[in-house]
């Protein structure tokens, strides 16, 4: 029997399992994720009767296999498909027309973590939560990990790195492995450069009255990148409005570490202004999330990620394929977990 570990229980984690699953069900798969969640920034909070995804907003069609997967192959139950367009915004605040709004913007009356969680309920899979892997080991021909509490994983014929690149090159410095192929890696994955966002969450009594689901700043000439109202999708607030607000990458950068607070009414009276709404200067709650590791700019070399199964270590997520969006790592997830498969 084949042992496989995952660090991290993202989206391509998940896609890999549902994979491996289907493909070669006498495989173990254990999967450690640090948090207490699973889908990774494809992220999903409620409070009372209030959802709202403040990570990724929706997934795209842009993927045929990755459509294919949501329309059909699982359960479409409470699977939504945001139909308002995305305007534009300038850097002056001013709105139009001026973008065509993708063909499906998927998400589900529950939430985007849905994914993740309907594609790990098709699997056997186990997936430990509030376990953060600090050091790996490569010993014997198999791989074993260390948690933050001490406790060893493993051993693993097979073990799959599914964090931010950072991470995963922080993980990889942290590798007894003595083999040149490690610095390489460390080099390459540390190198792939990420955006931070900053993001606000705006709740309002009223809805409002635009024609829109969402703004956006094509240009990045404004300190707000992106504004989506959740009340488009189908399950997620019940009555009045709920506002996700992203700031752009340089003032996520520069306001990072701020009190939150004063984030948030900043980012509020900037979205205010761009709708042109006073009231939304006072939302009746608020919520905020700082994602550090964002948006991949790049990606690492994938003739050298891929050299580095002939020691059964593999690599997941969007940083992988190269494109920093949700449906690049579901489909990179299905990929590598046919890769794996074919392996064992």
């Amino acid at each position: 029997m084949t042992h496989i570990g995952f660090v991290g229980a993202g989206a391509a984690t998940a896609a890999a399992a549902f994979v491996l699953g289907e493909t070669a069900p006498e495989a173990t798969l254990t999967v450690l994720e640090k948090s207490g969640g699973v889908c990774g920034r494809a992220a999903t909070r409620r409070r009372g009767e209030v959802t709202y995804d403040y990570g990724a907003n929706y997934v795209k069609s842009d993927d045929e296999r990755v459509a294919d997967l949501l329309t059909d192959t699982l359960d479409t139950d409470g699977l939504v498909d945001v139909r308002e367009p995305i305007y534009t915004f300038d850097a002056d605040g001013a709105v139009s027309e001026g973008r065509d709004s993708d063909e499906h913007k998927w998400t589900y009356d529950r939430g985007l973590t849905q994914v993740a969680k309907r594609l790990f309920g098709r699997t056997d899979a186990t997936v430990h939560r509030h376990t953060r892997v600090e050091t790996l080991r490569r010993e014997d021909g198999n791989w074993r990990v260390t948690d933050a509490n001490g406790e060893e994983w493993g051993p693993f014929d097979v073990l799959v790195l599914n964090p931010p690149a950072p991470q995963t090159a922080d993980l990889l410095r942290a590798t007894a492995w003595d083999d040149p192929l490690r610095t390489e890696l460390v080099e390459a994955v540390g190198g792939v450069a990420y955006r931070s966002i900053w993001t606000a969450i705006l709740r309002y009594p009223f809805e409002l009255d635009v024609p829109y689901y969402a703004l956006v700043n094509p240009g990045k000439d404004h300190d707000v990148g992106w504004i989506a109202r959740e009340e488009c999708k189908r399950g997620h607030v019940p009555d009045g409005s709920l506002l996700v607000v992203q700031a752009s990458e340089g003032w996520s950068t520069t306001h990072y570490d701020d009190p939150p607070a004063e984030n948030v009414a900043n980012l509020a009276e900037m979205t205010a202004g761009i709708i042109g709404d006073e009231r939304l200067t006072g939302p009746e709650w608020t919520d905020h999330q700082g994602w550090r590791y964002a948006l991949a700019e790049s990606g690492a070399p994938a003739g050298l990620l891929e050299a580095a199964a002939e020691y059964d270590l593999y690599f997941l997520g969007d940083w992988v394929a190269g494109e920093a969006r949700l449906h690049a790592a579901l489909r990179n997830g299905l990929e590598t977990g046919e890769r794996l498969a074919y392996a064992i």
